[in-house]
């Protein structure tokens, strides 16, 4: 969330996400396919997306991956059209102020820390706000990032997110928990990933990664005995 921004009042609460018994098929599949379309990436975060997606949604169109571990100088936000098999977006994306300067190390569930938060988050509607387009997330895992909603953590454009910031700071700058993008791509991203579907935003946390419902489905268990 950006300094002053607030969501508007709800109007698309979806019911909570249910892990899903996953194919590992599935699962190994979109690996191979998110591998392909980023090869920059980090195989693991994209290991690891795929295994959230898979059991959550295994039919899920869009998906969306934000690698924090990454610093913020360094375009770490994909997005995948899965249904066309396509890499749509490569971009900048910025962290809250309260995880990091230029690379985040601090995460948080709790309003007013200022913190990004981790997991696998649903997208919901878009909306004109204090920042412009913006689109709404619910966060799916309790306790780590089921607060979005309520903590106004939606994905907005911003002037402080563009390689003149990076020239000028030696960062991007850094909002109030909100992965906020360039103001000249806020409109089409937003609108590629709106509606159910999904974003994955990854740091190597041990916590997290031990107790993430969504990748501990036994599906996920054994593709990981087969890798």
């Amino acid at each position: 969330m950006a300094a002053g921004s607030k969501a508007a009042p709800d109007t698309a609460r979806h019911s909570p996400a249910t892990p899903h018994s996953p194919s590992a098929a599935d699962a190994g599949s979109l690996i191979r396919t998110l591998t392909r379309l980023a090869p920059t990436a980090n195989p693991e975060v994209l290991k690891l997306a795929a295994q959230a997606l898979n059991c959550a949604d295994p039919n899920a169109q869009r998906l969306a991956i934000i690698d924090f571990s990454l610093p913020s100088t360094e375009p770490r936000l994909w997005v995948f059209d899965l249904a066309q098999s396509r890499l749509v977006f490569h971009e900048l994306v910025s962290h809250g102020r309260g995880s990091g300067d230029t690379i985040a190390s601090n995460f948080s569930n709790t309003p007013e820390s200022y913190q990004s938060s981790l997991g696998l988050f649903r997208t919901m509607n878009s909306y004109e706000g204090s920042n412009g387009y913006s689109l709404r997330l619910e966060g799916l895992e309790p306790g780590v990032n089921d607060n979005a909603f309520e903590r106004a953590i939606v994905i907005h454009g911003a002037d402080y997110v563009s390689e003149d910031f990076i020239k000028q700071t030696g960062r991007i700058g850094r909002s109030h928990g909100c992965p906020a993008v360039r103001s000249e791509i806020a409109i089409p991203l937003i609108d590629s990933i709106k509606d159910s579907q999904y974003l994955f935003t990854y740091y190597p946390d041990p916590a997290w990664l031990a107790s993430s419902r969504f990748l501990h489905c036994p599906g996920n268990q054994e593709l990981a005995m087969k890798r």
